[in-house]
């Protein structure tokens, strides 16, 4: 691919740049420079001064599981119950076997992506699922994936009645009679996910597919798959990748977090396994290890060092033991692994802050067998960070451990105002989403989006890091503003800060030589105001050196004659 970019604003992943013009020739960036090109290429876009950054590196998404859902049941864009109640009737009607070759038991309706806030307390009940679903097993995941809405009939297949047992950190919501009520948090997702047909090779791929289309419209180029094992239903995605690498149909770069189970107790025997599942170069790497501390604020299962202000009281779950965490960090790091963590109350963010400290302390770093990196030179980094105590702000700078931030979560939400600060009190919601704090303290900072949790729009993500609020959300009004980043430093985290996670050489910096991985912006947020961020959207997406997502309204023919131009050899 040849193709001028005129009159653009450049920000390279640092910072913006004084030139005006990018140039690719054969898929690599040749020349950023001011005015045309030399030598025209065969294509050239007029820009109007628009802003092209490196294509964006989500630090936190789950590309398989989203396409997937997204080609399920989704109902992730409903504004209501009622809403949501007509996306299950339709699915199930459309996809209603009626020439005998399923049995109805097994033919499940599969999918996901409902809100908390649509119910009294955050818990569904099967009796609302069944009105919209009688006839089928039904299991639709929370949008946040932490818990499962269930009708009678999956139970049923499941043998879940009130003699079930949750296992360890899940919940079953129960009636007075300790009836299963229909919602399952955590680990008992299980219970009924187990019981679900698995997806077939084709069902993956295509989510991959879809995933992948998804994220290139948006702009990203690169992510990190916050999970790849077995999860909440979900086949393993790992073989798909590593296909879909292999065949040219990936073509966004990944690097997958290897599941770590939660029920390990031979800590050498796994890190065996994860190693030779380990892989360092190509499209697609598995050098990452995923560990899920705790669960999430909304159902009183996010690790807390002080009970929940609410009558339920408890300090929510904290999955694995001090001793397992040192543990098993101090091996993985002496690997070559780097280790993501997913925590989201203040004790899961601190148990994970203890066990790199502890690492650190005892020079466990050996020769890093995975090839991953060399020792010293690990990526850790601690996801959602949502309930920080201001005591462990700046330690993430101390120790090297970067801040992987999911910004779009941090306003006045209904989640947030009817979910999170009637349960965590007064003193912990000044805690939550600590981004300036952590900027100011030097940590290096990350961003992605969860995805299917929330969009993957990184542009709706970056206004909220820039205004502490949503042009959507049920209260617009700031959460604590002072915790608010500028635009530079939320674009940088968005592409350097994350590609340094990933280890990647190809994205998150704008440079001559590398193949271009870029995303061109309808406006130029520098020019707006802050609060008109969210209304940026995604003109184009270049991929390893070529075009995979085009809604520019014109192609502008290449000048016909040459003129002078003025050229620089690398980013800052």
């Amino acid at each position: 691919m040849d193709l001028d970019i005129l009159d653009v604003a450049i920000f390279d992943g640092e910072a913006l740049r004084a030139e005006n013009r990018v140039s690719i020739r054969d898929g690599i960036i040749t020349e950023i420079g001011t005015g045309p090109a030399a030598v025209p290429a065969s294509r050239t876009i007029n820009a109007d001064g628009k802003l092209l950054t490196p294509g964006f590196v989500d630090a936190h998404a789950h590309t398989t599981f989203g396409g997937q859902e997204a080609l399920a049941c989704d109902i992730s864009g409903a504004d209501s119950l009622e809403a949501a109640l007509q996306m299950v009737r339709d699915y199930a009607a459309d996809t209603n076997r009626d020439d005998g070759a399923t049995d109805p038991a097994n033919d499940w309706v599969i999918g996901g992506g409902w809100s908390m806030a649509h119910f009294p307390g955050g818990d569904p009940t099967a009796d609302i699922l069944d009105e919209a679903c009688p006839d089928r097993p039904a299991i639709l995941l929370s949008a946040d994936h932490h818990s499962a809405w269930v009708n009678t009939q999956a139970m049923a297949a499941a043998g879940l009645d009130e003699t079930s047992t949750a296992p360890a950190g899940g919940v079953i919501v129960a009636d007075s009679a300790s009836r299963p009520t229909g919602c399952l948090h955590e680990s008992a997702i299980d219970l009924v996910s187990a019981h679900v047909p698995a997806a077939s090779e084709e069902e993956v791929l295509a989510g991959l597919h879809e995933g992948q289309r998804y994220l290139n419209s948006l702009g990203v180029t690169a992510w990190m798959d916050a999970i790849v094992g077995d999860y909440g239903g979900h086949r393993d995605p790992y073989g798909t990748y590593i296909g879909a690498a292999e065949s040219g149909d990936l073509h966004s770069e990944v690097v997958g977090s290897l599941w770590w189970p939660r029920g390990v107790e031979d800590i050498d025997t796994e890190v065996a396994r994860l190693t030779d599942l380990a892989r360092t170069d190509g499209r697609f790497r598995a050098t990452s290890v995923k560990f899920m501390l705790d669960g999430i604020v909304e159902s009183r299962t996010a690790a807390m060092t002080n009970e929940y202000t609410c009558t339920c009281g408890g300090f929510g779950t904290s999955y694995f033991t001090r001793a397992h965490l040192e543990a098993s960090f101090a091996a993985l790091d002496a690997a070559g692994f780097d280790i993501h963590c997913h925590a989201i109350g203040d004790a899961a963010v601190k148990a994970a802050l203890d066990a790199f400290e502890a690492v650190r302390s005892q020079g466990t770093a050996g020769t890093g067998t995975t090839g991953a990196a060399e020792p010293g030179e690990r990526r850790h980094h601690i996801a959602h960070v949502q309930v920080v105590d201001p005591a462990d702000v700046p330690r993430f700078a101390e120790l090297g451990v970067t801040a992987n931030l999911q910004a779009l979560w941090a306003c006045h939400d209904e989640q947030m105002i009817d979910l999170n600060l009637p349960f965590l009190g007064a003193e912990r919601s000044g805690w939550l989403y600590p981004f300036g704090s952590l900027n100011r303290t030097g940590a290096h900072l990350a961003m992605g989006s969860d995805w299917p949790v929330s969009t993957a729009n990184p542009w709706e993500a970056i206004h909220v890091a820039l205004n502490r609020s949503h042009p959507t959300a049920a209260d617009e009004s700031p959460l604590l503003p002072d915790e608010a980043i500028d635009l530079t430093t939320a674009l940088r985290a968005y592409t350097a800060g994350s590609a340094h996670l990933l280890r990647s050489a190809d994205n998150g910096h704008i440079r001559t030589g590398q193949p271009a991985n870029l995303a061109l912006s309808s406006e130029n947020p520098f020019t707006l105001p802050p609060t008109d961020i969210a209304g940026i959207t995604n003109e184009l997406t270049i991929c390893d050196g070529r075009i995979v997502h085009d809604a520019l309204p014109l192609h502008t023919p290449a000048p016909t004659t040459p003129s002078a131009s003025t050229t620089t050899g690398s980013a800052s």
